[in-house]
């Protein structure tokens, strides 16, 4: 399990939450995950670079209320489709 956790680029995977002709295909609660995934990553890289950004606790805190719904609610789902999810995040787009 730990070599398929590390093998995701979170940028990558950023940018296939991002296609919303995509995450749309997926159940509600897959496209919540991933839009909650994209908003947490972009404020990740904001806390980390980002010398002049602040934080109010009550944002934090909401923020890690959003992030833990988007999980229970994708834990929530069957399986298949979590794999099905997985499986689009984890790998690369296949160029044309």
């Amino acid at each position: 399990m730990e070599t398929i956790y590390r093998s995701l680029e979170h940028s990558s995977a950023k940018e296939r939450c991002k296609d919303k002709g995509m995450t749309r295909k997926f159940p509600k609660e897959i496209e919540d995950f991933a839009n909650a995934f994209v908003t947490m990553q972009e404020k990740r890289h904001q806390a980390d670079y980002d010398p002049a950004a602040i934080f109010a606790k009550s944002e934090v805190f909401h923020d890690v209320a959003v992030t833990a719904q988007a999980i229970r609610d994708y834990k929530s789902i069957r399986a298949k489709h979590r794999r099905a999810f997985c499986a689009y995040v984890l790998f690369k787009k296949p160029r044309t």
